[in-house]
Formats: structure tokens, sequence, C-alpha cells
């Protein structure tokens, strides 16, 4: 039995039962596409793409030979193979859809009213109290920052086809569709699937960081908006009864920021300009979602001033509008005679319109004053007895503009620390480069935007590789340089990541406090400071494991700094959607932090196609966020605390046992002489950059990488995903946990498991990687480098790690615990392993004939990108 035959066997042993309306979703969706398949290209096309799904079954059964396949993928001709790979890469689009809807679906089912949904925060409040809520809301704040790094591989033309699909689909499954109208959906459906099928796969140019604003754009557009204040409604009627008839009991705590536009660290193509201009994109679908918001509600307040009569205060206010705009509101009187909330609110909605056109006449100065004015109405109508549409849809306008302003999010920016200290160095000698200049222009830029929408628009500057408090000190000598006294209100805030950075970090911290602007602004925000701590780059220098403990014990350590300081301390993490980043379920990762260090505040970044998985659909994203955010709320208990912080005393050395022993093997591995050479062999890495996945360049310097420190987390952990082998979400761990093993035996590691969420957290990431990874597969792609050793080092750490979960976690099998993942994951496998062997033809050709005749070798590099593309759809959570 060969050493991947477990595996397998496991494999083809734990099928779980697909529900039945998935099922159906699924052969639907697959049936309309073999239809567009067979129209476009011919019943032979359709037959030689169930040849090989069917070939790739029958290989996971152990019914033929991984062999067999690579036979028949050789047979084709280039092109062919490329249609057939756009089939499994549009399969995997619509297979994704009908899950989500599934998702949908269920979570309806499940909220039924008689009990609260698990880990929803009316179960969360229900748990902690709530005299014990209402003290932790107060300083409630979670805080999603978006980013683009480049791990969404789909161009915007296919994400807005598979919307389309999806509204269709959803239109196919109501109940109130009638014979008729379900025929023509079908017909519908059929005709947007075909549209899909003919939508390039591939962008044909690079994305630009002002084409990066504009596709987050779409989630604020077609979700965030919407979505944020039913969060906040949640919330409410869990902490009392009567929410929509009373003053509001929730706050709004949400607050989102972006890197989109202002993340210049390695990016020379985000300039002063773009930073600029991706505020005023921002601005601009914000103050339309407001002015639509306000008009809507407007126009349907018809209340008449016979039943619900003005306040003193609507009056004079709507006197003062008629004096300042005698026209405008005569115009709305004649249109809405007697319906003075009406009248206030259309006029309400003109001024935001100004506002947006830049109006100054009509136009607000801040979005204090639009909510001011909202107000006056509430105020109005709660006081004339309409409680209802005082704190009904008006106060979900109110809580929109609470948590969006008039600049949707906070912009943040993001240098490296060398770029300051070789800018103040050109300073001081006086003749300074271009970077140097844009530095300056950067700063005046953020000055520019705090004068245009308030500081909140944009005043947090990060830090990268932030080594001592000389590297935070440098961005206020900068500013002053910049605009002298004008300087900006700055919030500079560290990124530690590197092990040793995150070590010395309470250092780096006490040495902030001596710098007087920290002083300054310590002094105006209530003591607040925030550090970023970097979770892709500890990974891929440590691994896996000894990242996971060492940055618990930053956070441990910051915590304590705090609290020593009289600081209240934010951590920003900077985790990536994969496994191999930080990546995993945020409200997982919230209960596993160290205990003192989420105190109510939790800002993450969400990263690629982490933003369309979460925020694609409303009911999707309401419930992600419930989710962390009642996460957010349990951490911030002492109780939850303390058996946290008493777990970890309990097992520290365990876990540093499993650390140091797992950080050995892994730089074992990837500081050995040619490994870096070779994982450009073996991986699609160089022909990444192709893909044009973002705007920022994929690795530091040109030319293959000579060391790790040459390349980029994301194409780092993207790479190994499409080489099936997700080496940094697993690899190391199972050197540390036989360490401790041959030591002391399981019993303790078991223990950790059940009771430290941090241990259970790291295996449970472990074990959902390794359900990702295929050993057959991934051994053709290691075979590739032609280095026996480094493949034979990767296979047997993936087997030693693979049995060493199972026996520390008690499964039978990887995911046994986790039905949704174990299905999502077995419905998709057989799929990427077609498309896998499809990228090993193009790849293992483009890396054995350097000499390929250039026509060869562009039809052979589509065939290899189409099929990167696939499978990071199939994989979903690539980097």
């Amino acid at each position: 039995m060969s050493a991947s035959a477990p595996h397998q066997a496991e494999r083809s042993s734990a099928v779980t039962e697909m529900p039945d309306e998935l099922r159906a979703d699924v052969r639907l969706l697959g049936g309309l596409l073999g239809q567009v398949i067979a129209e476009h290209g011919g019943d032979d096309l359709l037959a030689d793409v169930e040849r090989l799904r069917k070939a790739v079954i029958a290989a996971r059964r152990r019914e033929i030979s991984v062999d067999e396949i690579t036979a028949m993928v050789a047979e084709w001709p280039i092109s062919r193979a490329v249609k057939i790979a756009r089939a499994f890469t549009c399969y995997f689009h619509l297979a994704n859809l009908a899950e989500e809807h599934f998702r949908i679906r269920t979570l309806r089912v499940r909220d039924t009213g008689d009990e609260p949904l698990p880990e929803s925060l009316a179960q969360a409040v229900q748990e902690l109290g709530g005299e014990r809520v209402a003290e932790l809301v107060e300083g409630l704040r979670l805080h999603p920052v978006l980013t683009a790094h480049p791990t969404e591989a789909r161009r915007r033309a296919v994400v807005t086809a598979i919307q389309r699909v999806s509204g269709q689909l959803a239109a196919y499954n109501s109940p109130e569709r009638g014979a008729a109208e379900r025929a023509e959906t079908r017909r519908r459906l059929l005709e947007e699937i075909d549209l899909l099928w003919r939508t390039a796969q591939l962008r044909h140019t690079k994305l630009d960081p002002l084409d990066e604003v504009r596709t987050a754009m779409a989630a604020f557009d077609e979700t965030l908006f919407r979505m944020v204040p039913h969060v906040y409604r949640a919330l409410d009627s869990a902490l009392g009864e009567g929410s929509g008839t009373r003053e509001p009991l929730a706050r709004p705590f949400i607050r989102y920021g972006s890197w989109i536009g202002g993340d210049r660290d390695g990016n020379p193509n985000v300039t002063a300009k773009v930073t600029r201009d991706a505020v005023l994109i921002q601005a601009e679908h914000v103050l339309i979602a407001l002015e639509n918001a306000t008009l809507r509600i407007g126009r349907s307040l018809t209340v008449t001033a016979e039943y619900t009569p003005a306040s003193p205060e609507l009056r004079a206010a709507l006197a003062a509008a008629e004096n300042d705009h005698p026209e405008l509101v005569s115009e709305m009187a004649t249109r809405s005679p007697r319906e003075p909330h009406r009248q206030w609110l259309l006029y309400v909605a003109a001024r935001i319109a100004a506002t947006r056109q830049r109006g100054l006449d009509l136009a607000y100065r801040s979005p204090e004053e639009f909510l001011a004015d909202l107000r006056v109405a509430q105020a109005s109508l709660a006081a004339a007895g309409a409680r209802r549409q005082a704190y009904g849809e008006l106060q979900h306008l109110i809580w929109q503009a609470e948590t969006f302003g008039f600049h949707l999010a906070e912009l943040e920016v993001r240098q490296h620390s060398q770029v300051h200290a070789a800018a103040l160095a050109e300073i001081a000698e006086g003749e300074t480069s271009e970077r140097t200049d844009e530095v300056l222009a950067t700063i005046r830029t953020i000055s520019w935007i705090q004068e245009r929408f308030g500081v909140t628009a944009c005043s947090r500057y990060v830090v990268s590789f932030t080594r001592s408090s000389d590297d935070i000190a440098a961005v206020y000598e900068l500013a002053r340089h910049a605009l002298g006294e004008r300087a900006p209100a700055l919030d500079v805030v560290p990124l530690f990541e590197s092990g040793a950075d995150l070590a010395a970090a309470p250092g780096v911290l006490s040495g902030m406090l001596e710098i007087p602007a920290i002083q300054e602004r310590l002094a105006v925000n209530g003591r607040r400071l925030e550090v970023m701590l970097g979770y892709s780059d500890s990974a891929k220098e440590l691994g896996p494991a000894a990242a996971t403990l060492k940055l618990y014990e930053a956070q441990e350590a910051l915590a304590a700094w705090a609290a020593e300081h009289d600081v209240a301390l934010t951590l920003f993490h900077g985790r990536g959607g994969a496994l191999g980043r930080g990546g995993g379920p945020a409200n997982r990762a919230v209960l596993a932090q160290a205990p003192g260090s989420v105190g109510g505040r939790f800002k993450v970044t969400e990263q690629g196609e982490v933003i369309f998985a979460r925020y694609g659909h409303e009911a999707i994203a309401r419930r992600h966020l419930e989710q962390v955010t009642s996460a957010v709320l349990l951490a911030s208990t002492p109780a939850v605390g303390a058996r946290t912080a008493e777990a970890a005393a309990r097992f520290r050395t365990v876990a540093q046992q499993v650390a140091s022993a797992s950080e050995k093997a892994y730089r074992s591995l990837t500081e050995a002489p040619g490994f870096p050479e070779w994982f450009s062999l073996v991986s699609p890495l160089e022909e990444i950059g192709s893909l044009r996945l973002g705007s920022r360049p994929a690795r530091r310097g040109l030319g293959a990488p000579r060391s790790l420190d040459d390349l980029r987390a994301i194409p780092w952990v993207f790479a190994w995903a499409q080489t099936r082998v997700n080496l940094p979400g697993w690899y190391g761990l199972g050197s540390g946990l036989s360490a401790v093993v041959s030591e002391t035996g399981l019993d303790g590691l078991r223990a950790a498991y059940r009771e430290w969420p941090l241990f259970a957290s790291l295996l449970d990431n472990v074990e959902m990687s390794l359900a990702k990874t295929d050993r057959d597969i991934a051994s053709r792609y290691l075979a590739l480098g032609g280095r026996d050793d480094f493949m034979e080092q990767v296979l047997a750490e993936y087997d030693l790690t693979r049995r060493l979960v199972l026996e520390v976690t008690g499964h039978t099998r990887l995911l046994e615990n986790r039905r949704v993942l174990s299905r999502a994951v077995q419905l998709r496998d057989p799929y990427v392993d077609a498309l896998s062997h499809l990228q090993l033809r193009a790849l293992s050709r483009l890396r054995a004939d350097e000499d390929l005749p250039e026509e060869e070798r562009d039809r052979l590099s589509t065939l290899l990108l189409l099929s990167v593309n696939g499978v990071a759809a199939g994989l979903q959570n690539t980097g």
C-alpha cells in the first residue's frame, strides 16, 4: 500500500451526504452549464469534460491510476485543454453560488425565533446578562479594514456575472413562483450562465489602485450600507423590548477602514494623487447612498400635521430653510402640503445632493450637521407620538450616517520604515528624490482630506517593519517638514511583523510614550493607542505553529504593558484569508486571543477574496459580523479571560515545546540552500504575476527569489495552494507534536486541545489546511523541482502532521466534527483535481523545455493561468 493510500481511503469513507436542496441546485446549475458547453463547443467538448470529471472521481476511489488521467490530459490539443479548464472554473463559480444559497436558507431555517442562533448577538446578551452587556456595549468597537492585497483572482466582470446568476437562482427557488414564471426564470438562468461562459476569466490589463478602490465599492453599494443597521437592530432588540418604538439602547459600534488607495508599502503605483482620488470615490458612493436613503424615507413619510404635528424645533428649522432657500422649500411644500416631516427630509436629501455636487450654499459642512437635522425630525416624530416612525427606518439612516460619515471608511496610509529613514536623510542633505517628495506630498494629502472630510476620514499612518520608536518619531518629523505647524493630526501605528519585532514591541511602545507628538495625541484621544500585529510575515518566517504562539505571547505582553501605562490599547490584526496567513474563522480567533488584549475592541484586515466571501450577500455579512461581535463581547469578560489565562499557564510548556520543534523543522526546509529556487520550479509562482491580480508587485526586486525575504507572503501562500501542498498552513506542526509525544505522550496535547482555545484553534486550522491538501497530486508538483530530498522531506512532514493531528484531536478523519466544511471540501475536491491535472500538464512542459516556441509557450501559459484561476475559485481561501 502506498503512503497516500490511508489518506485516500480515509477520504473515500468520509463522504458527507449532500442535503437534497443543495444537491438539487448543484445539479440544476451543472446541467445548465453542460448545455451551454455543448451549445458552444459541441457534444464532443462536453463529453471530454465528463470524461475528466468521471476519471478524477474514479481515481479518488482508487479505481484508476493517476497516470491514466495524466495520459488522457496529454492527448488533448492545448486549445481543447483550455476550454476544459474554463468549464471546470465556471463549474466552481456555480458550485460556490449553490453553497452560498444553501447557507442562507439554512440560516433562515435555524432562525426560528424560539432560541437565539449560536454565536449571535442575542445569544451573547442572553449568556452575559443585560447589565454586563450594556457596560461592554458602551466601549464596543469593531473595525474591519478592507485591503486590496491580490488574492481575489476573479475579474470584476466575472463577479458581476455570478451575481446575476445568483439573483436568478433565488428567483427560481422562490416558492411563490408558478410554473410559467419558473420556466421563464430557468430560461434567464441559462442566459446568465451562457454569459458567464462567454466572459473572459483572465484580466487583459493590470489593475491600478483606483480600479481596486472601485471594486471594493461594490461590497459597500450592494451589502454593507444596507446591512450595518440590521446588526445594530439585532443588538438593540437583544438589549431590551420595544426596539423600534423607543430610543435605541445599541450605539453604532462598527467603523470600516480601508488600505485601498492608501497602502503604498512596496507599491509605487499608490501616489498622493491616488490617495486623494480614493477618498473622493468613497465619498461619492456614500453620499449617493445617504441621499437615496433620505429620499426614500422622506417620500414615504406621509404623516399629516393633523395627526402628527411638527415640533417647535422642526417648524423653526423649516422656516429658516425657507428663508435661506425659498424656491426649494416652497416647491416641497407644494408637493407635500401639511406634511412637515416629509418636507423636512426632502430638504435634507437636497442638501446631501448639494454636498456631493459641491453646491456650497446648500451643502452640509460635516456629517454632524446632517445628523443634527435627522435628529430634529426624529425628536419631532417621537414628541408627536409617532414613535415607530421616529425609531424605525429613520433610526437606520441615523446609524448609517454615524457609521459611514461622508467618507465611508477611514483611509489608512501605510509605508515602510526604511522609506521614512531615507527621506529624512535626504532632507538633511538638502537634495530630495522623487520618492521623498512623494512621502511629503502624501502627508499634505492627509491634511487636505482632514480639512475636507474631518480627522476621522484619514489620520492613521501605519509604519511597516517598525524596529524602534525612532521609526514612529520619523513620521511626525516628516509631517513637520511637509507642513510645519499645520501638520495634520496623525495616529502613527507601529506594525510588528517578524518574531524579533513582536518580542521587542513593548519596549518600542515605551519609547513611543516619550515622543511629544504621541503625548499630545494621548491627551486628546483618551489615552488610546493602536498597534498592528502582522500574521503573514511572522508565519512565513517561523511556520504556522511557532508564529501562532509568538503572536499570542506578544498579545499578552502588550496587554500587560497597556495596563501598566494606563493606555487603552487596540490591537490591529493583520490577518489574511488563507490559513498560512492567520486565516480561519474570525470569531474563533477572537476567543483565542490573550486575556486583556480585546477589551471590547477588535480591528482586523479583510483581504482579497475574503471581502466578497463575507460581504457578498447581506445575510452572510450580517451573520459574520454578529459572530465576530458576539465573540468580542464574550472575550472581553473577566470569566472568559480567567479561563483562557488558566489554560495558557497550564499548557505553556507544552506549547513552547511544540513551537520550538516546529520552527526548527520549518526552518530546516525553508532556509536550506536551493529551497527558494526549488519552490519556483515546483509551483506556478513565476506565472502568478501574469494573472494581474492587483496593483502591487508580487515580490521585492526582480527575477526568481534568492530567499524567502524577497517574496511577499501572499504569493508564497497562493502558490503553495495551487500545488495542493498548502505547506504554509501546516508544515512543522507534526514535528512539534512529535517532540512532545516522544517525551510525555499524547495526554497533555489532548488536554490542551480540549481546554485552551488558542491550541484548539491552531489544530483546527491546520486540520482544515490538511483537508485541502492532496498528497498524490502534490507529489507530482514537488517532483518538478528535481530535488528528491526536498520532496521526501515535505511528504514525510505531511504524513506525520496528519497522523498526529488526528491522534490529538481524537478524530477518525479530517474535519470529522465540521460537517459543513467537510461537505464543501468534498464537493470541490474532484473538480480541483481536474484543474490540477491540466495545470500540471502546462507547468511540467514549461519547466522541462526552456526553448519552447513562443506561440506554444503562450498557449501553455494561457492554460496554466486559467487553471490557476479555477483552482483559486475551488479552494476559495488561497491567499
